[in-house]
């Protein structure tokens, strides 16, 4: 599987299928993508990003579901806890710490619970966390799932840090981490890289830094 960071939380899995998780990009586009499966965390602009103009098989938490359906976009509706596969491409809906509404015309709804993904392809597993806070039940993510990577949010002030994803990155134990959702606007600016180091100093973790853009290859 080769996994492509195309900035802030958006993520494109390519394998037996192409997953596109969170599709958006600050003043750019997704469109070329192509992807066959979408998966959305949670409903703000900044996560549900172009969905509806993508109109592909999409994956999101209920009240998701059935607003993109009532858009035309073809949804596969799920919950916390749950898992589903979709062309073969397993999805299990993990909890996040963070608000939800569906932002549409200025105007929120309510869009459920905010949410993460253990994604699992061609025998590669992939935890996004979507945005999130620090919770202990990562440690459950890790110990039920055993994710072989983890994207993890760092830009503070709407999710966790890097002191808290540092903690996050040790709960979860998956052996490449992945910092996200950073320095799209300066209100989350971080350094991945002084991320990178303290967790690399402190445990057997390592922590690759993907500019947008640039790829990584996981499993065989």
């Amino acid at each position: 599987m080769q996994l492509t960071y195309l900035g802030h939380s958006c993520v494109l899995l390519s394998g037996t299928r192409k997953v596109l998780i969170d599709p958006f990009i600050e003043g750019g586009s997704v469109a070329g993508t192509n992807p066959d499966i979408v998966a959305v965390t949670h409903g703000h602009n900044d996560h549900m990003g172009e969905t509806v103009s993508l109109a592909r098989k999409t994956v999101a938490i209920s009240e998701i579901a059935r607003f993109l359906k009532s858009r035309g976009v073809p949804s596969e509706g799920m919950n916390i806890g749950g898992t589903l596969t979709v062309d073969g491409v397993t999805f299990t809906m993990t909890p996040a710490l963070h608000s939800g509404s569906i932002d549409e015309g200025g105007i929120p709804g309510f869009g459920g619970t905010a949410a993460g993904f253990v994604i699992g392809m061609d025998n590669v597993r992939v935890y996004h966390a979507g945005d999130t806070a620090l919770f202990s039940d990562m440690k459950l993510i890790g110990d039920l799932y055993h994710p072989d990577v983890a994207l993890l949010p760092i830009g503070g002030r709407y999710t966790m840090g890097g002191a808290e994803a540092m903690m996050a990155a040790n709960y979860i134990g998956a052996k490449l981490v992945i910092p996200i959702h950073y320095n799209t606007w300066d209100r989350i600016a971080a350094d991945p890289h002084a991320f990178k180091k303290a967790v690399e100093r402190t445990s057997d973790l390592k922590v690759q830094v993907l500019n947008p853009g640039e790829s990584v290859g996981i499993g065989t």
